[in-house]
């Protein structure tokens, strides 16, 4: 029997199911958010956020012992045995166009074309090293205590816990948050760009411990300003051909000295290019191993512990505010001002030569 026919189940007038269906504004009205209720929750979250960063400021101290004292950085440089070495001397060739790109990406901002900023920020010339990776791990994992997965191996498991969903579920009012415990929806910029500017920024700075040394190498073997390469390339090939004009002199090596003391022999174009060449690659594997040095005399100084805090202070920021002005990396400037400084020396002694 068909359910309109079945006496206990009178039919229903068509007025009184009309008025039984659901109105839909009605239902839309009630799922609409309340303004009051999500200004509360975007308080609270402020809050834990808030409480969250700061505790990662505490942090600090600690988390530099570890990682940038001579041991830890001893073993984080471990990772650099490898390809870094040869990553090493292209990095070196690349870190001028990526300054330029930096400085290109920072005008164009100012000028109002944030989207042509935008893309030049996320040009990554630089190749990134097994040592900066292991940086950027531990800042996330140790430091911020985040998910982390390795962008370089996107089937990678994610790893590390996540503090600041915790702080921020501890609100009961924020339980609608519940979603912050999945890696891929939680805060944005785990793998933003400022976090790899971080990583980076060891680079430049073992550049400028690079700089320093070879600095003092020239100044004690060649009496000479010779922050780089370029500038310390001929001054060795300079010596070489001297040593080896001395040595050849038909009349001995004494009188060969006090000879060519008086009449200093000319290096060859083909030395001065090899030797340039070879002390720039010697540099450049230096560098990979400069932080070794670098780093325990940075903490020393607070240098690291005051970049870790620009560092939170920028993902604060964007946390809190959607955007910022991002982590500013000042290292990569004095890097290549020491470039055109020794660029610079050997152009000036070419032409006095």
């Amino acid at each position: 029997m068909a359910p309109q026919d079945d006496p206990s189940h009178p039919p229903v007038p068509a007025a009184e199911a009309e008025a039984r269906a659901p109105d839909p504004a009605a239902q839309a009205e009630a799922r609409a958010p309340d303004p009051a209720a999500e200004a509360e929750a975007r308080r609270l979250v402020a809050e834990a956020a808030r409480a969250y960063f700061e505790e990662r400021r505490a942090r600090i101290e600690g988390f530099v012992d570890r990682t940038y004292r001579f041991r830890g950085s001893l073993a984080l440089h471990r990772h650099a045995i490898g390809w870094d070495l040869a990553r090493a001397p292209a990095n070196l060739a690349l870190a001028p166009a990526a300054a330029l790109t930096r400085l290109g990406a920072s005008a164009a901002r100012r000028a109002g074309a944030r989207g042509a900023g935008d893309w030049l920020a996320r040009r990554r010339l630089i190749l990134r090293t097994q040592v900066a990776r292991e940086v950027e791990r531990r800042v996330v994992v140790e430091l911020l205590e985040l998910p982390w997965r390795d962008p370089d191996a996107p089937g990678a498991r994610v790893e590390g816990r996540d503090a600041l969903a915790e702080a921020i579920l501890t609100s009961p009012r924020l339980e609608a948050l519940a979603r912050l415990r999945d890696p891929d929806a939680s805060p944005r910029f785990r793998a933003s760009e400022t976090l790899s500017e971080y990583a980076g920024v060891r680079s430049a700075a073992a550049e400028i411990a690079t700089g320093i040394a070879t600095l003092g190498a020239g100044a004690a073997a060649f009496q000479q300003l010779t922050p780089g390469a370029i500038s310390l390339g001929p001054a060795l090939a300079a010596a070489l051909a001297q040593q080896a004009a001395v040595s050849a002199f038909p009349l001995g090596a004494t009188a060969g000295s006090v000879w060519y003391g008086f009449f200093p022999a000319a290096a060859s174009p083909a030395l001065v290019a090899g030797a340039t060449a070879g002390m720039a690659a010697v540099g450049a594997v230096a560098a990979a191993f400069a932080g070794v040095v670098a780093d325990p005399v940075q903490a020393r100084f607070g240098i690291h512990q005051r970049r870790l805090r620009r560092l939170i202070d920028a993902l604060e920021q964007e946390f809190l505010e959607g955007e910022g002005p991002g982590f500013a990396a000042r290292e990569h400037y004095a890097a290549r001002i020491m470039d055109v400084v020794d660029m610079g020396l050997g152009v000036a002694r070419h032409l006095r030569a």
